[in-house]
């Protein structure tokens, strides 16, 4: 009986030994791996990946792949870069993509892009298969002041060297339409931008506008280029407006300055007339005290009294000759006294 007890709990142990050997280490997947000639795929790597918590068919699959396109990589590598939060498969089917159209490119190369965020085989795709990237409508305006709008195709290829660190495809849109607006500007007339479309992608393609990008310029194609707006009749119209008010305003000051300065003068004749006529009003009382003074006598008051009737009539006369109103100029206010 303890004999047979003994060996009852051996089993139970093999047995459970065994269904955890089995749950941890899948064998199909080792299996498979034998089969595909995969070297360093092992029941203690495979157990090893369970503990690190990564699902081994995420690195033996894409690792099979790998050695059947001829590719040098291993499991480390591979379960390294998924830890690192990459994309496995994305990279072993960039490097085979590269491998098959004899494009350098190393896993590390390869992982450096994945973890950049960028994707590694539209990348490597694009290199083969350049990309048309469309410009939305530029405007320009060349020296006559006319408005041009052009809408260009640009094919580029990516640069594997630069696809870490380089610039993306705004870079390049902006950089191109940069280059149309300078090479709009440039132009004389609309007419010469008219008739030499080709003149602005060839002028903006040998402007190098694909340094520091991820990206290879092959072609700048102008697709349509559209007359806009008289930009520089309207600034002129603007401008003619503009001097139009100014000038307005200008002589609108000019006539509130001589109203003033009409007001003011009025202010000082009626002034000056006030005093006239407070000094008229003085003269009587001049002569009554000159007379009660001694200062002034009888024939003297008289003589005065035929000099102003003289010089009335004087006056009187250049009148009826058309010779202005000048009469009582020599008359003297008070001269009954």
């Amino acid at each position: 009986m303890p004999q047979l007890v003994i060996t009852t709990v051996i089993v139970i142990v093999a047995l459970i030994v065994i269904s955890l050997f089995f749950q941890f280490v899948p064998i199909g997947l080792w299996i498979t791996s034998v089969s595909a000639g995969v070297s360093g795929v092992t029941p203690g790597t495979l157990f090893g990946m369970r503990l690190r918590r990564v699902p081994q068919d995420r690195v033996v699959l894409p690792l099979i792949a790998a050695s059947k396109a001829g590719i040098n990589v291993n499991a480390n590598q591979l379960e390294t870069h998924y830890l690192a939060g990459g994309n496995v498969d994305r990279v072993v089917n960039a490097l085979i993509s590269a491998h098959r159209a004899q494009i350098p490119l190393t896993f590390e190369k390869a992982a450096a892009i994945d973890l950049a965020g960028r994707n590694v085989l539209e990348a490597v795709q694009m290199s083969v298969n350049p990309k048309v990237i469309e410009t939305p409508n530029v405007a320009g305006v060349a020296r006559n002041g006319v408005e041009m709008k052009a809408f260009a195709r640009v094919t580029v290829r990516a640069n594997i060297d630069q696809f870490v660190g380089g610039a993306g495809e705004q870079t390049v849109l902006a950089r191109v339409g940069e280059g149309i607006v300078t090479t709009i500007g440039s132009a004389n007339t609309h007419l010469e931008v008219m008739e030499k479309p080709d003149a602005i992608s060839k002028t903006v393609l040998a402007k190098g506008l694909d340094a520091g990008t991820a990206f290879e310029i092959l072609s700048i194609d102008i697709a349509d280029v559209v007359v806009g707006q008289n930009i520089g009749a309207r600034l002129q119209t603007d401008q003619a407006e503009a001097d139009k008010r100014i000038a307005q305003a200008k002589a609108e000051e000019r006539r509130v300055m001589a109203v003033a300065r009409e007001q003011e003068m009025k202010a000082y004749t009626q002034e000056m007339q006030a005093k006239v006529v407070e000094s008229q009003a003085q003269v009587p009382q001049a002569l009554a005290d000159a007379l009660r003074g001694g200062n002034l006598g009888v024939m003297d008051y008289y003589s005065l009294r035929n000099l102003q009737a003289d010089t009335a009539m004087r006056s009187g006369i250049s009148r009826m000759a058309g010779g202005g109103d000048d009469a009582g100029a020599g008359s003297l206010p008070g001269s009954g006294v």
